[in-house]
């Protein structure tokens, strides 16, 4: 028996990275899975692996920026299980471009998974979790919703408003009573496919943008998924997943609103 041992786990964005690194541990761990993402191709792959493991898994492709498709989605989980104990809010994308550059289509996609697939699940999920008398919100922010970096103003904007939405819902649970409780996560580099997937402004290379995020991105998504476990099982309010990660927020820590400028010259040494 784990922590996870016949808990009703719902995933987004399972189709790779993090998310499906999530799902093959807690298969591993007894967990039910309820698993999603736009890639369909890349979500078979996971449920066959979470499969192969013993786990039962609902495996659907769901855009989670849809808001009646992921209330109607939240319903149907909890009528085939019975219940939701745990819900990873992960779907995410990336858009590499300078506020100047980037066309007002691409803010609002990347804030409408990054942030508004966030607060979607969540709101759909909350009383499913309520009722479950045993539920946990794990919402993925990143090391970029605790420091900002030129080039990411949307994602950092995203991320920003994913810690703040994530660290009022846990004191909101407290306040209420609510037997849910809430984590958020702040990954650094982690080895997936995001950079890969991620689109730029016109005048941005994406092979260069790839090159650059592979050498910064340190972190298997095996282990960012473990630690993102533990700190489930030990209800931290933060978790920070990384060597990268801890030493930024020290840094942002330490020197406040100064860490911009080394920031700004990081991205210029490096060609960000």
């Amino acid at each position: 028996m784990t922590h996870f041992t016949n808990k009703v786990a719902v995933i987004t964005g399972a189709g790779s990275g993090i998310g499906r690194a999530l799902a093959v541990e807690l298969a591993r761990r007894g967990a039910e899975l309820a698993i999603s993402d736009v890639d369909t191709l890349g979500l078979a792959e996971t449920e066959k692996m979470a499969t192969a493991l013993g786990a039962h898994v609902r495996s659907d492709h769901l855009d989670v920026a849809q808001r009646e498709l992921i209330v109607q989605y939240a319903e149907d989980v909890a009528g085939r299980f019975g219940r939701v104990n745990l819900l990873f809010n992960n779907a995410g994308i990336a858009y590499t471009g300078s506020v100047a550059e980037m066309p007002f289509k691409d803010l609002d996609r990347v804030m409408d998974v990054d942030f508004w697939g966030v607060a979607n699940g969540t709101k759909a999920f909350l009383p499913y979790l309520i009722d479950s008398g045993d539920g946990h919100v794990v919402n993925i922010s990143s090391l970029f919703g605790i420091l900002s970096v030129p080039s990411q103003s949307a994602y950092n904007a995203a991320k920003f408003a994913v810690r703040g939405f994530t660290e009022a819902l846990r004191q909101e649970m407290i306040l209420g009573g609510h037997p849910v409780k809430v984590t958020c996560v702040h990954p650094g580099g982690i080895r997936t496919n995001i950079a890969r997937n991620g689109e730029q402004a016109r005048a941005r290379d994406h092979d260069d943008l790839v090159r650059s995020f592979d050498k910064l991105a340190r972190t298997s998504p095996e282990r960012a998924a473990r630690i993102i476990l533990q700190a489930v099982e030990k209800d931290r309010a933060r978790v920070l997943v990384g060597a990268d990660a801890k030493v930024l927020d020290v840094m942002v820590r330490v020197t406040g609103s100064h860490y911009q400028r080394l920031a700004t010259a990081f991205s210029r040494r490096n060609g960000l």
